[in-house]
């Protein structure tokens, strides 16, 4: 469970970082829309994980793995925007956000069950 602190830095990274991916890193991206979906920071505000989701996702995993080699350059913005509110600039990690895929296979995992009609109870038998 998070804090309170926890939750309003991780808002805050999280706003910020999309603003970075929008007007700073366009040439990391390679023009993929990239969202940031979640931040979770650790409670001494020293780590933040973000979820990132991507549009068109053929190369996710490419675009990941870029990120991830220029992280020093999102951490050194993410410093520029942040030093004012956080005493220390957190170490970003950077994960692709599955739960979209997650939630579409277990859609279709339930309309693939077949659930048989509850058998129906006569009110007068059970007078």
């Amino acid at each position: 469970m998070e804090s309170k602190r926890q939750q309003k830095v991780g808002r805050q990274i999280q706003k910020d970082l999309g603003e970075i991916f929008q007007k700073d890193a366009q040439h990391l991206t390679s023009g993929a829309f990239v969202t940031i979906t979640a931040v979770r920071v650790t409670p001494d505000l020293g780590i933040a994980r973000a979820y990132l989701s991507f549009l068109p996702d053929k190369n996710k995993n490419f675009l990941l793995e870029t990120i991830r080699e220029n992280t020093k350059f999102f951490r050194q913005k993410l410093g520029d925007r942040v030093r004012h509110q956080l005493r220390i600039v957190p170490h970003l990690q950077f994960y692709i956000d599955d739960t979209a895929e997650y939630a579409d296979k277990m859609n279709q995992l339930f309309s693939g069950l077949v659930i048989p009609p509850a058998p129906e109870e006569d009110e007068e038998e059970s007078n």
